[in-house]
């Protein structure tokens, strides 16, 4: 059932984004004023502590070392569920998503339970090139998740998403890198949770862009990912 004027929570996982961190958090600002931010600092190494120091309204936490992607965001989904809050939407500091589309985020998970948005909805819209690499393996990826889940999916990896609170309580998310996501699509299908895909734009800034965690080569980047989902359907196989 739809929440009235849900309590909405911002969350935005960051790693060494200096150069794109103040656009971005000044872009949330003026696009959706009214959600409270929470910006997890996985161990940035670069200039942007100080930066998230001149935003005294925006709610941090600090992991003292890199814990990973995935784990940046389950903290940040736990801070949502143990502070109160309907919804949370998540993007990146990196400029690859626009922040004028949280509205329609906030607006569409209104009557779901994860609302995702997709670079791949429309091959033919305009937008940045994928790199080779992460385009193939997405769509490989992909293509085996809507497989196994039945959930329609065109873009397993895009981190503009929403979540209603309930939802993410339901979920047991432990994977702390880049696999995490595979998690949310396996979990949400065993928990019969209602998916929705809207289309974003397809942005690559950088797309020379690493991915640390030795999964910048693609090869070990694929058999992680494979790993990962393996683990996790054969896991709530077990339990069903």
């Amino acid at each position: 059932m739809p929440v009235s004027n849900p309590r909405a929570l911002i969350l935005m996982p960051l790693y060494n984004e200096e150069p794109t961190l103040a656009r971005v958090l000044d872009e949330v600002h003026r696009c959706c004023p009214g959600p409270d931010i929470l910006v997890v600092n996985d161990g940035s190494t670069d200039g942007s502590p100080e930066i998230l120091k001149r935003y005294p309204d925006v709610r941090v936490i600090h992991h003292l070392n890199n814990e990973g992607y995935g784990q940046s965001l389950i903290d940040g989904f736990r801070y949502a569920i143990e502070h109160g809050y309907d919804v949370v939407v998540t993007i990146d500091c990196d400029e690859q998503h626009e922040p004028h589309l949280i509205s329609r985020f906030l607006e569409e998970i209104k009557n779901c339970d994860i609302v995702s948005g997709s670079r791949y909805m429309d091959p033919d819209a305009p937008g940045d090139p994928a790199p080779p690499d992460r385009r193939q393996i997405n769509e490989e990826i992909t293509r085996i998740l809507r497989d196994v889940t039945g959930h329609p999916i065109t873009d397993a990896w895009c981190g503009f998403k929403a979540y209603r609170v309930d939802a993410l309580k339901k979920l047991r998310l432990t994977e702390p890198s880049y696999g995490m996501p595979l998690q949310v699509w396996v979990q949400a299908a065993y928990h019969g949770l209602r998916v929705k895909e809207i289309p974003v734009a397809r942005i690559y800034k950088n797309p020379n862009r690493q991915f640390w965690g030795g999964l910048d080569d693609a090869a070990t980047r694929r058999a992680y990912y494979l790993k990962i989902l393996d683990a996790e359907v054969e896991r709530w196989r077990r339990s069903s």
